[in-house]
């Protein structure tokens, strides 16, 4: 049965945080608010539950999987980056976007492109998710919250927990989110590159 909490947005609460940590720590997939829509989320590097959450979405290995990290210096330790990706990411973190980026040797290579050796990272600026990241003290593996042929991602915890409740272990529910999925940059090349525009201004990178 997936349990439901409902975490204040602006003053979660630790002992909620605390059960949801343990939840995921435990191979759990939780339904989480972000600043953009709700996503799905495991722990990094635990296998079975990332096979789970692909299964979930329905897409395969070379639909790039999120790294939600806490600040900067995280994002540094999963990522390859340079002095010119470095001034980027600082302008528009934390906030709506996904940035492309080359991985380290600390990502697991199952969750790395298969080809391009990259992944995705971001830093939410959602209260709860910020949180929660805090109290794991390490990153989240996340995508958005869209079913396999849906266009539009799920926004209503209730219907989260009607629809996912054999596949989930947890729902948070955290208030109103974003309709709007975040803006994927891609840094990789000489320029920044815009693979999906969502709710974060791609103009700030000149797109």
């Amino acid at each position: 049965m997936t349990q439901f909490f409902q975490i204040h947005p602006d003053n979660p609460q630790l002992r909620l945080l605390r059960q949801a940590a343990q939840i995921i720590r435990s191979g759990g997939i939780v339904a989480l608010p972000t600043d953009s829509c709700y996503a799905l989320v495991c722990q990094l590097d635990d296998k079975s539950a990332v096979e789970r959450l692909r299964r979930i979405r329905d897409v395969d290995e070379k639909h790039h999987l999120t790294l939600l990290c806490r600040d900067l210096s995280e994002i540094a330790v999963y990522a390859l980056v340079d002095n010119r990706q470095y001034r980027m990411l600082k302008t528009a973190t934390p906030g709506p976007y996904t940035f492309i980026l080359e991985a380290t040797k600390e990502v697991p290579r199952r969750l790395s492109h298969p080809s391009r050796k990259t992944i995705g990272l971001r830093v939410p600026e959602n209260l709860i998710a910020r949180a929660l990241l805090e109290e794991l003290g390490q990153p989240l593996l996340g995508t958005t919250l869209i079913l396999p042929g849906e266009v539009d991602a799920l926004t209503e915890p209730d219907e989260m927990q009607e629809k996912l409740g054999r596949q989930i272990e947890l729902v948070i529910d955290g208030g109103a989110c974003s309709f709007e999925p975040t803006t994927v940059i891609d840094l990789t090349g000489a320029e920044p590159t815009l693979i999906r525009q969502g709710r974060g201004d791609a103009r700030m990178f000149g797109l």
